[in-house]
């Protein structure tokens, strides 16, 4: 038989009632409970747009497990909801209404109750409800908890006045930001993390009456109000209802300041009144007027008392601020130095560690702690986004946050930090580019500079002044998660690249900073962070990142230091230490966390490099550090972290650092010269005289110039490994058959960090895919993902085949990944390589083992991570641009070769380092004998200093070079042959390359 559906039973309540208990304790004049889930089998296990429950998680096995289990013991009936959870990042389940049937008015009730079976474990549990909008996959969010502190049965009770409208997360946007609850479209219920458990769940229902207090609601328009020194500050307080009703009964809101023993502001008093029938959205003011005088002085905070009757009150107390006025810091004249020696004079032990503290944007909700805890940063993770996910929303969401940091002593503004390592990528709309290993192939330094250009003006438009970008590392295995934020296996390359720091910051002694399309750079990781060991990391189900990098001091010089003295020459504001253990063979330490080396952070980067802006940890990155989280913060900052991105301890790490230095565990030196590091780059970056978002530059976000360098840089990092028979460029005359799985997905193109941390698969910004670029090229194309299409009548395939989207050590090969083609992918290149002409394009941060079909391709195209661009990979395809790319890694024949890198004494790759044919360029003949000509004059353009004309003159050789195949022998001369290049000795460049023609 069929069971009853879920509305059929909220629809009957009086019948329904019956089926339950009678609760004594019920007040005569409430209604009857209403039941929600009962869990005898009337709600199915369905996911939306379907009605039921559903679990969820933010990793493949973070949903819990659901059952319907019969119990002796159970409240309600003969069955409970029941399950278990063993949750890492976060997880829970819901109880979703039809999409397709009218969503619930619960408006006529006091609360929500259920059982619940208590574990006694201390842990809160999240309890949510879905109010408003389409669907219950697209609500508002409000959301409270409670603490399971209890053994056995209890029925928990939540009047709806509880519950808070979600800051860190919301699936449309703010809606009308009022539990209405006249539109009602379910719940949810997030689950503890870090340890395995049980619950058990029975008897969802409604209780009480609402009163007008739980319809009724005063809010005031900010909760901190700036105000110059004699300036009169004007608060508005509004009067809100479920679905905008007039109220029933008159709501008074009663106000006054504290009396005014510094005669700095007029104290005022007084009851502002709502009449009965006044409508919702009806606003009164209270102003409250300052007093000036001659005095400087820190800023002033006023309360304004509330006391409301009749409707619920404001959460917070207002807070009216007189500005900090007249001293030596706010003075724009004075050198910044000296604004940051006497601020620093001023601030308490507290302020100042909290000036050393980073939070996460979700964890201080509406922004109250910032103030309370004085904080001196917060940033978004990946995928930790404003919502709706718009420049607006972004830059509405910073200020916000710095308004409150505006109620401190010294209103000391915040400074904001995201990950926008390939562009912002955490906006949707943004300009997403190339990741960093296509930038490489692109072998293009002015190029690098305009995409760091284009991000720092696209990030600073949102109100963000900070970038987490670039990384520095020198990527040395490709099984690592992390291989496509590195430009190359070269150090050489790496530090050719970070023109990208100018990009971002622009001038080096940090001028430029206070413009409206610059942001303060970050070089990470510091240091060795490419190097790590396979089977080295001990976090999780990780296998090589987070691990040791085991090397000598030479080799650590050389290859992991040598970009970090280029950064810091180059004026980059911030250093992160990697999350990596570093092993210097000799020196007696075994492996030490980066984030515990105070060798390298204080001695080699700040005091022999000279790095004078601040390093900010990597996410909870010192809790990896042997020992006691307190023992963590004092070894840390005594190493030379000077800020620490603690995103949910943020309050332990404050208490910790301050009870250490008061300990004397931590100088109070190293506390001043940590602050004074912050304090310069916030005044660098104009933070003090323009907290708040210059949007100026946002209607060029993902604009057609800036998708204009987006599209270059894909077509440049396209690195063409083979062409037989000259497939490339096609010919808009041929017919053109595309298939697999990358050819029109812009998820997997883009790659890890985008729009999420882990990126995703599928439609998930705007941009274009490859195939829609070749369409839009002009030619004759018909796609067939898989390839099924028949293959007959056409002169040419296209197949796009590679990875999907990871990042950092999720995308480890060992954990769950490896460098093979999928099953899929590789049936679409055998069936369309065996019917006609093919070219084979891999999109992938690391190169794919392709050798055992590699005689079967004509061409066969290394795209990595393109960005939103397609049309840019299109470009080289139909020959609008030439290929030019070169490998910015070597790409091995099999994963037995790994890790293998240029310079090795056994070389014997797939394709070398620094290999790359070009289109549309001719070929200088003449073999050995133009190869020893060149070397003659790329000898005399280095002794001159002609840098241009050497790169010219070694490209030209290298053509040459490459007409002919790779062999053992050749493989290593020629790729040695791009490191030399790049280090500017064209003559030896050219020497080797004769070297690699002779071996072929």
């Amino acid at each position: 038989m069929r069971s009853v559906r879920r509305t059929a039973l909220l629809a009957s309540a009086a019948l329904l009632t019956a089926l339950l208990p009678v609760l004594d304790a019920r007040a005569a004049d409430d209604p009857a409970p209403v039941p929600v889930d009962r869990f005898e089998g009337e709600v199915p296990f369905a996911n939306p747009p379907e009605g039921g429950l559903f679990t969820w998680g933010s990793d493949t096995d973070d949903p819990p497990t659901l059952r319907l289990a019969a119990r002796d013991d159970a409240p309600e009936g003969d069955q409970v909801l029941s399950g278990s959870y063993d949750i890492s990042g976060y997880g829970g389940f819901t109880h979703d209404f039809a999409f397709a049937e009218p969503a619930h008015d619960w408006s006529a009730h006091q609360g929500i109750r259920f059982w619940w079976e208590g574990q006694d474990n201390g842990k809160k549990i999240a309890f949510e409800l879905k109010d408003g909008g389409a669907n219950g996959e697209a609500s508002e969010l409000w959301t409270t908890s409670f603490t399971d502190d209890f053994s056995g049965w209890k029925q928990i009770e939540i009047p709806f006045t509880d519950f808070a409208y979600r800051t860190d997360y919301q699936p449309v946007g703010g809606i009308d930001h009022i539990l209405g609850l006249t539109e009602t479209w379910g719940y949810a219920v997030t689950l503890p993390v870090g340890a395995p458990g049980q619950f058990a769940m029975d008897g969802v229902e409604l209780y009480g009456r609402a009163d007008q207090s739980r319809r009724a609601s005063v809010l005031t328009d900010a909760p901190v109000y700036p105000v110059e020194e004699g300036g009169t500050a004007t608060v508005k307080v509004t009067l809100a209802t479920t679905g905008s009703a007039p109220v029933d009964e008159p709501v008074t809101v009663a106000y006054e300041t504290p009396a005014d023993p510094g005669k700095d502001y007029v104290p005022v008093s007084g009851t502002l009144t709502f009449p009965a029938g006044t409508a919702s959205g009806t606003t009164r003011t209270i102003q409250v007027r300052t007093l000036q005088d001659k005095a400087a002085e820190s800023a002033e905070t006023i309360p304004l008392k509330l006391t409301v009757t009749g409707a619920k009150a404001p959460d917070e107390t207002p807070q009216i601020v007189i500005d900090a006025h007249g001293l030596p810091y706010l003075n724009t004249k004075l050198p910044v130095k000296a604004r940051v020696a006497d601020l620093l004079s001023r601030m308490s032990l507290a302020e100042k560690a909290g000036q050393m503290t980073q939070a996460e944007r979700g964890a201080v909700g509406t922004g109250g702690d910032i103030a309370t805890y004085a904080l001196g940063s917060l940033l978004s993770g990946g995928g930790s986004t404003p919502t709706p996910n718009t420049p607006e929303a972004w830059a509405k969401m910073i200020d916000a946050f710095q308004l409150r940091a505006q109620a401190t002593r010294f209103q000391i503004p915040l400074i904001y930090g995201v990950d926008a390592v390939h562009g912002h990528n955490n906006l949707v709309g943004a300009t997403v580019m190339p990741h960093n290993i296509g930038l490489g192939a692109t072998r293009d330094p002015r190029l690098a500079q305009r995409t760091g250009a284009v991000t720092a003006a696209e990030v600073r438009a949102t109100g963000v002044p900070w970038d987490f970008a670039p990384c520095l590392c020198v990527t040395r295995d490709e099984r690592w998660g992390r291989s496509y934020e590195s430009f190359g296996e070269d150090p050489a390359l790496v530090d050719s690249m970070e023109t990208i720091i100018q990009g971002l910051q622009g001038a080096a002694n940090g001028k430029d900073l206070k413009d409206d399309d610059k942001v303060l750079a970050t070089a990470k990781h510091f240091v060795g962070d490419g190097g790590t060991a396979y089977g080295s990391s001990t976090t999780g189900t990780y296998t090589i990142d987070q691990g040791v990098t085991t090397v000598t001091r030479q080799q650590l010089e050389a290859v992991h230091l040598a970009p970090y003295q280029t950064a810091v020459d180059r004026g980059v504001g911030t250093v992160m230490p990697s999350y990596s253990s570093l092993d210097v063979i000799g020196d007696g330490l075994g492996p030490v966390k980066m984030h515990a080396r105070g060798d390298m952070i204080n001695g080699v980067l700040k005091g022999r490099m000279g790095f004078d802006g601040f390093v900010i940890s990597d996410w909870d990155g010192i809790n990896q550090i042997p020992g006691d989280y307190t023992s963590d913060v004092r070894t840390s900052v005594n190493a030379g972290v000077d800020m620490v991105m603690a995103p949910y301890a943020y309050r332990d790490f404050r208490t910790a650092l301050v009870a250490e230095t008061e300990a004397g565990r931590v100088s109070e030196a190293r506390i001043d010269d940590a602050v004074a590091r912050i304090l310069t780059q916030k005044f660098r970056l104009g933070l003090f005289e323009k907290p708040y978002a210059d949007t100026s530059g946002a209607s060029e976000i993902g604009s057609a110039a800036h998708r204009a360098v987006a599209r270059q840089a894909a077509a440049e990092s396209q690195v063409l490994l083979k062409n037989a028979g000259g497939v490339l460029p096609l010919k808009k005359s041929q017919k053109v058959y595309v298939a697999g799985s990358n050819a029109d997905d812009i998820g997997n193109q883009t790659g890890g960090w985008t729009v999420t941390w882990q990126g995703s698969s599928g439609d998930i910004v705007p941009g274009t895919t490859i195939l829609e670029g070749l369409r839009d090229a002009g030619g004759d194309v018909t796609y067939s993902k898989d390839a099924s299409a028949p293959t007959t009548g056409y002169d040419v395939g296209v197949v796009v085949v590679g990875e999907t989207p990871y990042a950092e050590g999720v995308g480890d090969v060992g954990n769950g990944n490896d460098l093979e083609l999928s099953a899929a992918d590789k049936a679409a290149v055998d069936k369309v390589c065996a019917a006609m002409k093919c070219a084979v394009l891999i999109v992938s941060g690391r190169p794919q083992l392709i050798g055992d079909r590699l005689g079967a391709i004509d061409a066969l195209v290394a795209s990595w991570l393109p960005g939103t661009e397609g049309a840019g990979v299109a470009d080289v395809l139909y020959g609008r641009r030439p290929f030019t790319g070169q490998l910015p890694v070597t790409w091995p024949k099999s994963e037995a070769q790994l890790p293998i890198n240029v310079g090795d004494a056994t070389y014997d790759p797939q394709f070398p380092y620094g290999w790359g044919l070009t289109t549309l360029t001719r070929i200088p003949e003449g073999g050995a004998t133009t190869l020893k000509a060149l070397a003659v004059a790329a000898a005399v353009a280095e002794k001159t200093g002609a840098d241009e004309t050497g790169r010219v003159l070694v490209t030209k050789a290298r053509l040459i070079v490459q007409q002919r195949p790779v062999t053992a022998a050749s493989a290593k001369p020629f790729a040695e042959a791009d490191h030399l290049l790049l280090t500017g000795r064209y003559g030896k460049a050219v020497e080797s390359l004769l070297t690699a023609y002779r071996a072929t």
